[in-house]
């Protein structure tokens, strides 16, 4: 399945939320699992962004869902890349 990796930084609302931080990324992965995706994995992070999470879905489509439900409470701004397992890229550079 597909990999994303969004990189997110906290609005001022986000961050006068930070004390229902927990039940916001449980929320986010009941959101990523009704869509039928999986949500990897989620870290705090120091630098440019605040949030690294990482989820699957079964594709782009599915994937803009997700990240557009999840955006909906303003409390991030996010930036979203397709992420190739060392695997998958293997098998498009053998096909170069």
């Amino acid at each position: 399945m597909p990999h994303f990796v969004s990189l997110m930084r906290w609005t001022s609302q986000g961050r006068m939320g930070l004390p229902a931080w927990r039940d916001r990324v449980e929320e986010g992965e009941r959101t990523i699992e009704e869509a039928g995706g999986k949500l990897v994995g989620v870290w705090v992070t120091l630098g440019q962004y605040d949030v690294i999470e990482v989820f699957e879905a079964p594709d782009d489509e599915t994937a803009l869902e997700i990240i557009t439900k999840l955006g909906r409470h303003g409390a991030e701004e996010t930036e979203t890349l397709r992420a190739f397992t060392r695997d998958e890229a293997e098998e498009i550079i053998r096909r170069l």
